[in-house]
């Protein structure tokens, strides 16, 4: 059996550590992780909502690939070749999820947790998939 642990560090210093394989959970750690997961059923619910669609993925995308994650309405709308309603209703989603916020003057900026949570459920999670693949 193999056994997996997650874990992220800091300067070489562990600050999180996770089994990913059921052999590494005592029973009671595991219900109350569970249960904590079911609580916050709502926050997940709403970012994975909002990271479950194609469209919203390439525009949190795009988001990313300028300097300072910022994008206007119309920069959406031209650079995806996308109209105005299915921007309008991309933004809302991904406003919700927590991944946007909405400045005074309009433009869509990623918001601080939110580079940290479509980094976490894109990128790591496709190579965190991959590797388990090849094991």
């Amino acid at each position: 059996m193999v056994k997996l642990k997650l874990q992220l560090l800091r300067n070489g210093k562990i600050v999180f550590e996770m089994p990913l394989s059921m052999a590494e959970w005592r029973r009671d750690r595991l219900d109350n992780e569970l249960a904590s997961f079911e609580r916050e059923h709502e926050r997940f619910t709403r970012l994975f909502d909002a990271l479950s669609h194609e469209t919203r993925l390439k525009m949190m995308t795009r988001l990313f690939g300028d300097d300072d994650l910022t994008l206007s309405f119309a920069d959406f709308m031209k650079d995806l070749d996308l109209n105005p309603k299915i921007v309008w209703e991309g933004t809302r989603k991904l406003r919700e999820g927590g991944l946007l916020t909405k400045s005074p003057d309009g433009k869509y900026k990623a918001s601080d947790p939110g580079v940290a949570e479509f980094l976490m459920l894109s990128l790591a999670l496709r190579r965190l998939l991959k590797a388990m693949d090849e094991l």
